[in-house]
């Protein structure tokens, strides 16, 4: 759901400062009793504007993007345990696994032996 805007939150502000009931104010601009209290006393502590919708941890790819990014660039061949090792990445595999994904990188690996002299690479 998105917040109300500003532009509300000023006209509710105001409506209940020139003395309008709650209630009053709610049913003007139709929206919930709660919310006109929630507004009003958010404007006394100083915080008008609407939360932050974020919850729980930032996840990986964003926390390590940097790091990561650096990783794949100075060693695109290497697996997701020795980006972990060399690297100090301290994410599990399947995360780090992740957060390549999200990233929109992809790791090239090298070949480790010989070409097939039966079958076409």
């Amino acid at each position: 759901m998105k917040a109300y805007s500003l532009d509300l939150r000023e006209r509710v502000l105001k409506d209940a400062q020139a003395g309008l009931a709650t209630s009053a104010v709610a049913a003007k601009y139709s929206v919930s009793p709660a919310w006109v209290r929630r507004v009003k006393q958010r404007a006394a502590a100083g915080q008008f504007g609407p939360k932050s919708q974020r919850r729980g941890p930032v996840p990986a790819a964003e926390r390590f993007a940097d790091q990561i990014r650096a990783a794949v660039r100075e060693a695109p061949d290497a697996t997701l345990d020795e980006y972990r090792q060399r690297f100090g990445l301290p994410l599990s595999r399947a995360t780090l696994a992740r957060a390549l994904v999200t990233l929109g990188l992809s790791r090239k690996k090298s070949r480790s032996g010989p070409a097939s002299r039966t079958g076409r690479m």
